[in-house]
């Protein structure tokens, strides 16, 4: 047996260190490192446990290398093929990670299930099969292809796989696991890249696609070394409010695809619910009109999505004005609000603005501002805009009206879901194809909008 090493690592950023340092040096947090034994038993690879022979790898010319593209495997959820850039690749690593409670176990072991004349392996460490069999009957899906295996050693793990020879290895989670060539606590700074090293290896010479779930840190980030996120394909963020049903898996790396793709689902007894309509769960369904509701055309990835923005605007009571915001970046709303007084004369900068986007989902797409300015306008002069009137524009600071990119995309939602009138900015209407269903209004100021809106 080779001689014992020792190191020490930064249990947030992963950064090694010889000998033990206050403060690390990467990522400056103090009291983080600690001390963990590094000890390699054997040069085999525990993944080479699968394979008889392990394949050789040779050098070749560019030209010498095929260039078909690998058929992708169907998953059976559509928001997930989305997601993925259109199917599972074979061979590819997803890491998959979300809050405590968010459903990460149960949207893999929806897929598992789902995937139909696919062979999959689902490898628990933190659930017993009893656990996983409840779930699954709640999930009320049946197959007779997917395999369960409750253990943490990645040696025991790598022989039934030799055994069940899966299409699909889903590890729940890779903080669980522990390698026997690393005498360290499972979910330490070495044995996640220990682990995580080996599924690659494994995933890269089978062409089998694993997905691992990773748990996140108290800020949001996902746990362990940032080079597990490196070593791995596709990193999926699942995300969504507890006081709501919905959920949003986002792409925040994708080898294989656009990274700017979501999928929505709604969480119920039975599972998760694919949500093919995002509008359907961001516009609210009101009796009556009211002021401070303004529709915007928003676009995630090539997705179009319809949102409400509601805007509340009254008097400061306490005389310094409060600026609260839900799924809005807040500094954006101080820039508007500050464009708005600055260049068009509201005055605003003594009473208190609530902005609040339904649904409870965060949005980052800049043309959604005129249809915050408008709300903000809609609430402070107690004027409705009309329902069957959208906004898709971007509000610059010196109060132009600038134009936004897919605007053909957004404009052909808001005609399927039935509105009368779109506004835009002029420099979008110049190419526009003509329309019978919707009329597009295109506006260069603030103040045309105010006074097409609200005259």
């Amino acid at each position: 047996m080779s001689k014992v090493k020792k190191a020490f690592f930064c249990q947030n950023c992963g950064t090694q260190s010889p000998k033990w340092v206050g403060k690390c040096p990467s990522c400056n947090q103090w009291n983080t490192f600690v001390e963990e034994i590094i000890e390699k038993e054997s040069a085999t690879e525990s993944w080479q446990i699968t394979q008889t022979q392990p394949t050789k790898s040779k050098a070749r010319k560019l030209d010498d290398i095929s260039s078909e593209e690998q058929s992708r495997m169907n998953t059976q959820s559509g928001e997930l093929n989305r997601v993925l850039g259109g199917g599972l690749v074979p061979g590819s690593v997803i890491l998959l990670g979300g809050e405590p409670g968010i459903g990460k176990s149960t949207l893999l072991l929806q897929l598992a299930l789902q995937m139909k004349n696919w062979r999959i392996l689902y490898v628990s460490g933190e659930e017993s099969e009893q656990q996983i069999k409840m779930r699954a009957e709640r999930l009320n899906i049946n197959s007779n292809d997917c395999f369960f295996l409750t253990e943490t050693n990645i040696q025991r793990i790598f022989q039934q796989i030799k055994e069940v020879q899966p299409k699909v290895v889903i590890l729940d989670s890779i903080q669980t696991l522990e390698s026997e060539h690393i005498e360290s606590a499972a979910g330490s700074v070495s044995q996640i890249r220990e682990c995580a090293g080996e599924f690659q290896k494994f995933a890269k010479q089978t062409h089998t696609p694993v997905f691992l779930i990773g748990h996140i840190t108290k800020d949001g980030s996902l746990a362990g070394p940032k080079v597990l996120e490196h070593m791995v394909d596709t990193v999926l963020h699942f995300e969504g409010e507890r006081n709501y049903g919905y959920r949003i898996l986002r792409t925040m790396k994708n080898r294989f695809g656009s990274t700017s793709e979501l999928g929505i689902f709604e969480m119920s007894g039975n599972g998760l619910r694919e949500v093919n309509n995002p509008s359907e769960i961001l516009l609210s369904q009101r009796e009556e009109n009211l002021s401070g509701i303004a529709i915007a055309a928003s676009l995630e990835g090539m997705r179009p999505m319809l949102i409400e923005i509601q805007a509340l605007v009254s008097s400061a009571v306490y005389g310094t004005p409060q600026r609260s915001t839900t799924g809005f970046d807040s500094r954006r709303l101080n820039m508007l609000l500050a464009v708005l007084e600055k260049r068009s004369g509201f005055r605003l900068s003594m009473k208190d603005v609530f902005l609040n986007i339904a649904g409870g989902i965060k949005v980052d797409d800049p043309a959604i501002d005129l249809a915050v300015v408008c709300a903000i306008l809609s609430s402070n002069e107690d004027v409705l805009i009309d329902p069957k009137t959208c906004f898709a524009a971007e509000v610059g600071l010196s109060g132009e009206i600038r134009s936004v990119n897919h605007i053909e995309q957004r404009i052909s939602e808001a005609e399927k879901l039935g509105f009368h009138k779109i506004i835009v900015s002029k420099y979008n209407s110049r190419n526009l194809s003509p329309r019978s269903g919707i009329e597009v209004i295109a506006v260069s100021k603030i103040e045309e909008v105010f006074r097409y809106i609200f005259s």
